[in-house]
């Protein structure tokens, strides 16, 4: 099917925020300017506009245009944004398992998708600081389906979310999370500097994104003894 010409601006300037090519902040070229660069009616620029607007892509301000936003998906109980800005304090991200093929995990709380269990599964591990005082250790499965030439490759600004956003145009739509206290154990307690036996809050989460076939599947164990967990998670 022939995509509609409001169509054709709207993933062009979507592609543009995505590629970091308009950054948070940025103004879109003007609807006159819009209008003129692509021979096209203020209709059609409103439609692609209007949109943006819709999926969290800009804002529009009274007399100055559209400004690129950052985008917050609400996502239930987590909301995507960096965790850095989720904390507002000095964090630090260490890496204990670099993104590879490994095996499905068969302790993740939601289940992959019969297509997801056949094709190989990409993993990595890292635990999340406040300064020195480690906070929460995180484990993602995901599929290989979407994600070519991940493996060695650096995240985006430190971000896997924003690695797919603006090296593979995949966003984050939604998610599926269950909560519960449990008990650390000694890998988890190590990794979190307390005593194997102490309480934790154990986060498990299934990302949705824009690909049918590409969830991300995240365990997270959180101490929240010193640093309370908020409403907000970035991967």
């Amino acid at each position: 099917m022939k995509r509609t010409r409001y169509k054709e601006i709207e993933t062009l300037l979507k592609v543009k925020i995505q590629h970091g090519v308009l950054k948070v902040g940025d103004y879109l070229p003007s609807e006159n300017e819009l209008c003129t660069n692509f021979s096209i009616t203020r209709t059609t620029v409103r439609k692609a506009l209007d949109n943006l607007l819709k999926e969290g892509y800009i804002e529009k301000q009274h007399g100055k245009g559209s400004l690129v936003k950052e985008r917050r998906h609400s996502l239930g109980l987590l909301n995507v944004k960096g965790f850095s800005e989720a904390v507002g304090m000095n964090v630090n991200t260490i890496f204990l398992q670099e993104p590879a093929k490994r095996e499905w995990s068969t302790t993740t709380s939601f289940r992959p998708s019969e297509n997801e269990l056949k094709a190989n599964s990409l993993h990595f591990e890292r635990l999340r600081c406040v300064g020195d005082d480690p906070v929460m250790l995180e484990n993602n499965w995901f599929a290989d389906l979407e994600l070519k030439n991940l493996i060695g490759q650096e995240f985006v600004e430190g971000s896997f979310f924003k690695t797919l956003s603006q090296k593979y145009l995949i966003e984050v739509t939604g998610s599926e999370q269950e909560l519960r206290a449990e008990y650390a154990d000694e890998r988890t307690a190590g990794y979190l500097k307390i005593e194997p036996g102490t309480p934790i809050l154990h986060i498990s989460v299934k990302f949705h994104t824009n690909k049918s076939n590409l969830n991300i599947y995240s365990e997270l164990y959180c101490n929240t003894m010193k640093y309370p967990i908020g409403n907000s998670y970035h991967l």
